[in-house]
């Protein structure tokens, strides 16, 4: 079996990993056991990022069309997030509950982590001399205040993107079905 990705977590089910992998299949392990503790087979497709929620005891897997949030220790299902334009291949979470999924046509999605709601979309810009084909984003992270979001893409460059402080309801709107998100904008 090929695992794609691989996370080490800690927590009140002790030292585990997240894996994900190309038969669709996210494993939970218990490495004191030294042995899967849970499987899930809700993807249809293979798994491609996996990003843990730094506060809380849950996590998402994404794959190509799709993501999907499940709570600890188990692997609950919790709610899918779906909308993404193009592959997608990384995920990252803050502490303040944004999600951001990157694709391989370069686009950055923006979800809430409690509602799932998308409420923001951005698309990356190429590096000059670079093909259109090289907006891919293939990786990223938030540094330790959750307010930059470090972003690895296909055109040989590392991103950063930071938090709007301007940003308020009146300026960045959030429509939203019968309530307003009061969310940080980046």
């Amino acid at each position: 079996m090929h695992f794609r990705i691989l996370l080490a977590l800690t927590g009140y089910m002790g030292l585990g990993i997240i894996t994900g992998s190309h038969d669709s299949t996210i494993r939970l392990w218990d490495l004191t056991a030294g042995k899967t503790h849970a499987i899930l087979t809700n993807h249809k497709k293979s798994v491609r990022s996996l990003a843990l929620h730094p506060e809380e005891f849950t996590f998402t897997s994404a794959s190509p069309d799709v993501i999907k949030q499940w709570r600890f220790p188990d692997g609950n299902f919790m709610q899918n997030m779906t909308g993404q334009t193009g592959i997608i291949n990384c995920m990252a979470v803050n502490p303040d509950g944004v999600l951001v999924s990157g694709g391989d046509n370069g686009s950055l999605f923006f979800w809430d982590w409690r509602t799932g709601y998308n409420f923001q979309k951005a698309q990356t810009i190429v590096q000059p001399g670079s093909l259109d084909s090289e907006a891919g984003l293939f990786c990223m992270t938030f540094d330790k205040s959750g307010t930059r979001l470090l972003v690895g893409e296909a055109d040989k460059t590392i991103k950063v993107y930071k938090q709007d402080e301007t940003a308020d309801e009146e300026s960045h709107p959030v429509v939203w079905k019968s309530e307003i998100l009061r969310g940080k904008k980046y």
